[in-house]
Order: structure tokens, then C-alpha cells, then sequence
């Protein structure tokens, strides 16, 4: 490679951030469909002007992944503030991706690094081979990769105009009076609030230059920490010295990340003009089309996955056609994509899973309305002879269910199967798993709607039908690549017999819906002004003045000040008012359980008094979103509103559940609640004698426990004496440490070990089976639950002992709570069959935790009652028994 060759390294996502945020802005730049391109408009004039300045004989451009990198299996919070990706710019990520596959410019994303690392490495390998370097990124960051041979570009706004400021090493020292690389050092003292890096509290940038101008490293300061003259400072130093090096660590650019050796490969060639023209051409970049010169180039689809031949539907002979072929088939793989405002038909895309047949997308219009084409298609979608195929099967059951189609036979949801296989991914889309495991891009299906639900008609360049059939035919390609893992893994029986029968389930459930009382709801909120009336009183009393309790600042002036309380935590706003702190204070004076009673109180107006009426549908009922691929350890969760976290601790928080009551008077609502289940898994799963003894022999755990911790008879064990054993019963399972238990039961940390340490004794294999579970989870790099549900836990051979030490809490955790998890959904499954088969009035409704909600017509009350109890007590075969209680009555509280 020639001395005087450049290479231009960019920061894909910090420039397409900084296109979005800084260029057009204001204007929200879209084309007339109404999809978002101001950032795509704005990545590419940037990068076309440094090509134009730089004209370097080599280009790439290097993008973040979502999975975590090793900082964050490092500590856990780097990066924990920052907001998720708003959706108009997540839509143009993959179309800037397909720009500049299209300019044949190499893309570089290496999993576990961030593109800092991958700009690092490259302009390390360039600066050994005699390249000059330039890096394009709006990170301050890179400022450490400077150096004679690196120049770094950062393109900032200053007005109206767009400038650059550039460094290189002798301009790094002119500005900071530190080298590139001192800067480390530097951030390792003040840390990066953008990144949440923590660095030394209290010490900010201008301390910290001084000190490394000084000290020259972070190890020669520490060498030396005797000669820091200024005595806050220097015990600021003493007291956070692992903050400091952890904080040097994360900022830390890495230079060896593997895969980008070849720098040839980023050698630039001719753009692909048909493939960018018609790219430009769906954007609606006529300036971008004249200014690369493509006015001639005939029109070329931008995405190979859109060529995919597809049949718009129209009429109910050509529908009948297309049914034919499906019988045939025998397979269909299905895509139902909704629109969430309801104004427009939604789409529905079907594809007979066979080489010989074509997917067709069929679209409801005045030729062929929606009713018409169910009629048809109501053989194909209830016959338990064609298998069925989808992504995201819910929202199908539920349309279908809504026309009186029952969805039969369905046979594979990618939606769920990337959930088994990947359960702490944030989100499961087609277009972002087929590029994942294909590493192919599709258009995204999310843009056919903005994000006010405004339908976005693409006409010629790209239809619905056009997105709809690369979808459809996506679900049928990650088929074959997720199945196989599947059933390696050995998670056959956990996906079809658990996950995937439960999308119904919850379908169901969520289509039913949970009747609420106005009255009663609006009753409640005037009940909960009362209250909250009477606490501010109170407060203010207390306080000796009124203030604004909602505000920290003036709160903590009031406790710390004022009242004298001791200081827990300090921010750089003053004092920390937190939950944590004030459950701390909560027996030093009254005023502070009032404070905490005021903040529920207050939660619970907004989120339910108040908030459950903004939900409210025409039928009366709340329809909560259930969420099956939300949590890691299997748990379903609940959104819109969560009904799953209504605080029961104050008897307010329970009066809640009187607004919820059945649909009608024809029903009562049947409660039925797993007694301890997590204990009961815990003594199936550690196989301890003492515990599975006291199951068997129905005792209640927490006297038992009291009894051989405390060396004492049952029938001497106090009600405190209880109260703490149960602490520690379900703390263990956990890993609750000394500090947490002391703090939760009132004792001294020595007590709290000592609990614990005689817990342990007494139950040996509880303690064996936590240290096992550890070591395997090291071993293989993720636990199982009793059904094979993985939880991966990289943290566990983090260096970092906060990191690792939740790791380890999790994985003796996991296979506890994850099982009961397991236990509960296949007791769901179970009930909704057994009530489907006797084809009972009687419906599944809820699910809260460990307990499940049916509303039950009262001529049925008895049968259910015996059902439900039936079908949860023998969901699964334990070394103990499962006991549930069944109750009923006219309102949720009342079946509590």
C-alpha cells in the first residue's frame, strides 16, 4: 500500500444519529407516502463530502449491534440511561444499509464491539501499513485514536452551518494540554455521562486534566495519591479507586477486534447506479439522483427480497384458485400485519408453503372486502388437515376469533421461536431476525404505517403487497433455520407443548377482556383524593411547612436539613430521596412512612384511578395486552395497563381489585392462587429431605423453617420468629445476602448471616444444589429450567465482581422462578383446553403471577371450580404436592 493512500473509517450509527438529530430536523423530512428519510437525506451528503475533501483509495463504514459488548457484561448500567432508538429513525437504519451496499462501500458490524472498537482496529492495521487515516464520527471519543497518522473529523453545527472540527495529535495536546491517549485517562477521573461512565464523583474535567497534566497516568496518580494537594479531592481519589481504573477500562477504545484485518477489502469501487437509482427513486432523492449522476439508469428495485412473485387478490374466483393450490400444499404459512389505528383493512398475506406454488397477498378492496375473502378462507384457517405457519400468531387468532374462525393446527411461530432461543433480545421482528440469521436485509413491515398510524400507500415503487410477500416468505425461510436449534437444544417439548399453545391462550384471553366498574372505578379515585388530602396534611405538620413533596430538592432540604435525618445518598442535584433511601429512614421519624405511603398512593391514582379510565373500551372492559416474549426468566408480563403489578402492601392498593367484577350477572369470578410454588419447586429441584418432608406432611414452611433454624418446637414459634424464616425462604432462592436480609427484617448484618448460615445448615442440599448451579451455569454459559428454558449468563465470568455477583444470583434464581413460570402457563393451557373441549360459557381471563382469574358462569361454578383446581394441582408431577386455593365472588377482591 502506497505511504500517501488515505483511508476513511465513518461511525455509521454516530453520523446517522447526528443526520437525524442536526440535518432537517424541524422538517421531519419524508417522502409523500409518509416514510421517515431525513437521516438516510443527511448520512449520505456527509459522507459524500468527506469523500469528495478526502478522495481516499479506501472506505468503510462500521455500525453497532444490539448485543451487548463487553463493557456492559462489565457493569451493567454502561449505557443503561440512554433511550431506545425512536421508531422514525430505526426505519431508515436498514435503508442507509442498503445505500451503501449499493455504493459498494464495505459495512463493518462485529458482535460484542461497538464501532469505536471497529474505528480503533482499522486505523490501528492502517497506521501499520502506512496509511493515513481519517476517522468520521460525532464521538468525542475517538479523540484517543489521534495520532501522526490518524486524523480524526468531527462535523458540528455552529448556527446554521454545518463545520469540522479536526484533530490530530499535536491539535489533541494544543486543546487539552494531554496526549490522545492521556485522554483515557482523563475520562477514567471524570467519567461520560452519555455513556454512564461513573468515573470519580466529584471530580470533573477540569480537576481531571489538571491532575493527569500532572500524574501523566491513572497508575501514577495512585502511585503517588500522597501528593494530591487538595484534600477533598484526594480522598475523593482514595475512596473510589476501583470506580476510576473500571471507568478507565470502559473507556478504552479496543484496537484488536477480529475480523477487519484485510483492509483491501475496503478498497472503493463503482456504485451499483441501477440498484442506488432505484433505491433514490423510492426516497425520492431527485437532488441525490442528479447529484451521482443516475438520471439515465432505467429503474432497478432497491431489494432483492421484494422481487418475490406475489398475486393481489381481488376476486372470489381467483381466491378459490389460490385455496385450491393451499389444499395441495397442505402447508400455509401466514402473515397478518395490523393497523393500529383500525382505519384502514388490515393486511393479510398467505403463502402455500410449496415450491411449485406462488405466495399471494391478498388485499380487501370494494372488489373483495374483508367478510367475502374470510368466508372462503374460513376451510383453509379451521382445517386441522393444512398446517399453519406465522410470526407473531397472536394478533391472527385474535382477528380470526373476532369473525368466529377458529385458527387450528398451527404448527410454528417464528415470533415465539426466537423468544426460546434468544430470551433477552429486546425485540423479535421479521426484518431484523431474518437479517440476523440470513444476514440478508429486507424492507422493513414496520414501515407500512408512521408512527401515528397513518397507512403508508407506496403505490409502484413499493407496495404492501410487495413488503407483505417478502414477509410472508421470510417466516417460512427462519422456519428452517430456528427448528433445528430447537430441537438440539433439546426445547421440542417447551416450545410445542408450552409456548406454543399458550399464544392462543392469551389470544383468548385478551379478546375477552375484564369488565370494570365506572362508578365504582370513579368512586375510588374521590376516595384516593381524600386520603392523599389528609397525608399532605400530615407531612406538612410533620415538616413544620408545606413544600412541594413531589420535589426531590425540597423534600430532602425538609428531611436532611431541616429534620436532621442522616444522609443516605447525594446527586449532583443535592440530596437522594429514593425508595431505597427512604425505606431506610422509615423507622428514624413518622414523617417519612407517610412520604412513602404518599408516593403509592399517588402511583396508584395515575395508574389506575385515573389511568384504567383512559383505557376503558366501548364494551366496558379492560383488553390488557399480554406479553409472552418480555421476560428472561419465562414470566408472562402484562402492558396496557399492567394488571400484573397492582400493589397489594396497602390496603388501598387492594381496594382496587373491587372495580374489576364480571361481565355480566350470569358470571362470578373464580380465583385460583398456587400456594408457595417456588418453595415447591425449590424442594423438588435441591431434593432436600427436611423440606420435602414438611410439604408432604402439609406443614406451613415458614413455621417449619422457624423451628430448625431457631432450634426450638413448632408450637413456640413466635409470629417474628415466622415472619423472619419467611424472609429467608424466599430471599434464598434469590441469593439474598446479609446486608439485603438485615435490612428487610430489622437486624444487624451479623444477624442476617447468621440466619442464613443456619438456614443452610439445616437445609444442606439447597445450599449444594446454589453452589452447583453457579458452576454449571460457568460451565455451559446458561441454566435450565425443569423444562429446559434457557437463561444465558455471560456475567458469570465477568471480572467485575458486581457484574459476576449477579450473575450468580440469577442463575440460582433462574431455574427456581423460571420453573414455576413453566408450571403456571402449562396450567393455563391446560384449563383453556378443558374448557374449550366441554365447550363451558365459562372463560380463562387473567393470569397475575402464580395465580389465574376464570369468570365463570354461575350454573357452571362447581364444575369449573373442581376443573381449575384439577388441572393446576396436576399441571406437573413433583416430589411434593402442588396445592391451590379456589375461591370465588362478585368481585376480584371479594375472591381474595
Amino acid at each position: 500500500m502506497n505511504s500517501e493512500d488515505k483511508i476513511l473509517v465513518v461511525d455509521g450509527n454516530s453520523i446517522l444519529n447526528r443526520a437525524f438529530y442536526g440535518l432537517s430536523r424541524a422538517a421531519m423530512l419524508t417522502t409523500s407516502e409518509g416514510l421517515y428519510t431525513n437521516a438516510v437525506f443527511g448520512f449520505i451528503n456527509i459522507l459524500s463530502k468527506y469523500l469528495q475533501d478526502e478522495n481516499p483509495k479506501y472506505v468503510c463504514v462500521a455500525f453497532d449491534l444490539k448485543a451487548p459488548t463487553f463493557r456492559h457484561k462489565e457493569y451493567d448500567q454502561y449505557k443503561a440511561q440512554r433511550k431506545g432508538m425512536p421508531n422514525e429513525l430505526a426505519v431508515q437504519v436498514p435503508i442507509i444499509k442498503q445505500v451503501l451496499d449499493a455504493m459498494n462501500i464495505a459495512r463493518v458490524e462485529v458482535e460484542g464491539f461497538e464501532a469505536d472498537d471497529i474505528l480503533g482496529t482499522v486505523s490501528s492495521y492502517a497506521e501499520k501499513q502506512g496509511l493515513k487515516t481519517i476517522l468520521l464520527t460525532g464521538d468525542r471519543d475517538s479523540l484517543q485514536l489521534a495520532s501522526g497518522h490518524t486524523r480524526i473529523k468531527l462535523p458540528v453545527t455552529r448556527g446554521n452551518k454545518t463545520e469540522t472540527d479536526e484533530y490530530d495529535y499535536e491539535k489533541v495536546v494544543e486543546k487539552y494540554g494531554v496526549t490522545p491517549g492521556q485522554l483515557i485517562d482523563v475520562k477514567g477521573l471524570m467519567g461520560d455521562t452519555s455513556d454512564n461512565i461513573p468515573g470519580v464523583p466529584g471530580v470533573g474535567e477540569k480537576t481531571a486534566l489538571n491532575l493527569i497534566q500532572k500524574f501523566n497516568s491513572l497508575e501514577e496518580l495512585y502511585e503517588n495519591i500522597d501528593k494530591v494537594e487538595k484534600k477533598g479531592v484526594r480522598e475523593k481519589l482514595e475512596n473510589n479507586k476501583e470506580l476510576a481504573f473500571m471507568s478507565k477500562r470502559l473507556a478504552t477504545i479496543y484496537r484488536k477486534v477480529p475480523g477487519v484485518e484485510d483492509l483491501s477489502s475496503f478498497a472503493r469501487t463503482e456504485a451499483d447506479k441501477e440498484a442506488l437509482y432505484g433505491i433514490f427513486k423510492r426516497l425520492e432523492f431527485k437532488t441525490l439522483i442528479e447529484k451521482f449522476g443516475l438520471e439515465n439508469t432505467p429503474f432497478v428495485e432497491a431489494t432483492e427480497a421484494l422481487k418475490i412473485e406475489h398475486l393481489d387478490v381481488d376476486s372470489i374466483s381467483d381466491l378459490q384458485s389460490y385455496i385450491s393450490a393451499i389444499k395441495l400444499s397442505g402447508k400455509v404459512a401466514v402473515y397478518y400485519h395490523v393497523d393500529p389505528t383500525g382505519s384502514y383493512m388490515d393486511d393479510l398475506c398467505i403463502f402455500a408453503c410449496n415450491e411449485e406454488y406462488a405466495p399471494a397477498n391478498i388485499v380487501f378492496s370494494e372488489k373483495l372486502t374483508c367478510q367475502e375473502a374470510l368466508n372462503e378462507l374460513r376451510e383453509i384457517f379451521e382445517s386441522k388437515d393444512i398446517e399453519k405457519y406465522g410470526h407473531d400468531l397472536k394478533n391472527l387468532y385474535k382477528y380470526l376469533k373476532s369473525h368466529g374462525i377458529e385458527l387450528e393446527n398451527v404448527i410454528f411461530d417464528t415470533f415465539i421461536a426466537a423468544y426460546i432461543l434468544e430470551p433477552t433480545r429486546s425485540t423479535y421482528t421479521i426484518s431484523e431476525l431474518y437479517e440476523d440469521k440470513l444476514k440478508q436485509s429486507i424492507t422493513p413491515v414496520e414501515i407500512l404505517y408512521d408512527k401515528h398510524g397513518k397507512r403508508l400507500q407506496q403505490e409502484q415503487d413499493i407496495s404492501s403487497s410487495e413488503v407483505c410477500a417478502a414477509a410472508v416468505n421470510a417466516i417460512y425461510v427462519l422456519i428452517q433455520k430456528l427448528r433445528p436449534i430447537i430441537r438440539d437444544n433439546g426445547q421440542d417439548e417447551l416450545y410445542y407443548e408450552i409456548e406454543l399453545p399458550l399464544v392462543e391462550v392469551l389470544a383468548d384471553m385478551e379478546l375477552r377482556g375484564f369488565k370494570v366498574d365506572v362508578e365504582g372505578l370513579q368512586a375510588y379515585s374521590k376516595e384516593m383524593d381524600s386520603r392523599l388530602v389528609i397525608l399532605e396534611n400530615e407531612i406538612y405538620m410533620q415538616a413544620g411547612e408545606t413544600f412541594n413533596i413531589n420535589s426531590p430538592k425540597q423534600l430532602g432540604v425538609i428531611l436532611f436539613e431541616k429534620l436532621g435525618l442522616p444522609v443516605g445518598k447525594k446527586t449532583k442535584t443535592g440530596y437522594s430521596t429514593n425508595a431505597e433511601v427512604l425505606e431506610q429512614l422509615s423507622y428514624k421519624h413518622e414523617i417519612v412512612e407517610r412520604i412513602l405511603e404518599y408516593r403509592q398512593l399517588m402511583k396508584l391514582k395515575s395508574t389506575y384511578a385515573d389511568g384504567l379510565l383512559s383505557v376503558l373500551e366501548q364494551d366496558g372492559k379492560i383488553h390488557s395486552n399480554f406479553n409472552q416474549t418480555v421476560t428472561a426468566t419465562g414470566r408472562i408480563s402484562s402492558t396496557e395497563p399492567n394488571l400484573q403489578n397492582i400493589p397489594v402492601k396497602l390496603e388501598m392498593g387492594r381496594k382496587i381489585r373491587k372495580v374489576f367484577i364480571p361481565t355480566n350477572q350470569d358470571y362470578v369470578l373464580l380465583d385460583a392462587d398456587y400456594s408457595q410454588i417456588e418453595l415447591r419447586v425449590l424442594a423438588h429441584i435441591t431434593d432436600d429431605s427436611n423440606m420435602i418432608e414438611a410439604f408432604l406432611k402439609n406443614e406451613d414452611i415458614h413455621t417449619t423453617t422457624a423451628s430448625k433454624v431457631f432450634g426450638i418446637p413448632p408450637e413456640e414459634v413466635s409470629s417474628l420468629m415466622r415472619s423472619r424464616a419467611k424472609a429467608v425462604n424466599f430471599g434464598i432462592v434469590y441469593g439474598i445476602g446479609d446486608f439485603s436480609l438485615s435490612k428487610d427484617i430489622g437486624v444487624t448484618k451479623k444477624e442476617a448471616r447468621q440466619y442464613i448460615d443456619d438456614y443452610l445448615d439445616k437445609y444442606s442440599k439447597v445450599k449444594e444444589y446454589m453452589s452447583d448451579t453457579v458452576e454449571k451455569g460457568k460451565e455451559f454459559g446458561f441454566v435450565t429450567t425443569l423444562y429446559n428454558r434457557r437463561r444465558y449468563l455471560p456475567e458469570l465470568k465477568s471480572s467485575n465482581f458486581n457484574m459476576r455477583s449477579f450473575g450468580e444470583r440469577v442463575a440460582m434464581n433462574t431455574p427456581i422462578q423460571g420453573s414455576a413460570a413453566d408450571i403456571i402457563k402449562i396450567s393455563m393451557v391446560k384449563v383453556y383446553n378443558e374448557l374449550k373441549k366441554r365447550k363451558l360459557k365459562s372463560k380463562l381471563i387473567l393470569q397475575v403471577h402464580d395465580e389465574l382469574i376464570v369468570e365463570t358462569e354461575k350454573s357452571e361454578l362447581e364444575e369449573v371450580s373442581k376443573l381449575l383446581k384439577d388441572c393446576m394441582e396436576n399441571a406437573v408431577q413433583l416430589k411434593v404436592p402442588l396445592t391451590v386455593d379456589v375461591k370465588h365472588g362478585d368481585s376480584w377482591y371479594e375472591t381474595k
